[in-house]
């Protein structure tokens, strides 16, 4: 197994399997909802201009998150 870096180190373009997400805030139960769950595969598209926010593909779909959010959430890169 990979080593675990945060959502938001991640390089733009990577893909990457979501290993955990922080269980504090409302924020985590809002990401879960919307379906980024552990073992779910993830692409970061792109990221605005400061880095925040980040642009990802998530089951299909795009999903815009703030760079706090990202930093809850731990991935694994894959190859």
């Amino acid at each position: 197994m990979s080593s675990l870096i945060k959502l938001s180190v991640l390089s733009i373009g990577s893909t990457a399997i979501v290993r955990e997400i922080s269980k504090n805030g409302a924020a985590s139960v809002r990401l879960r909802e919307m379906g980024l769950l552990a073992g779910t595969k993830i692409v970061l598209v792109r990221a605005a201009p400061l880095g925040d926010p980040l642009e990802i593909t998530v089951r299909g779909y795009h999903l815009t998150l703030r760079k706090n959010e990202a930093e809850q959430i731990l991935v694994e890169p894959s190859p």
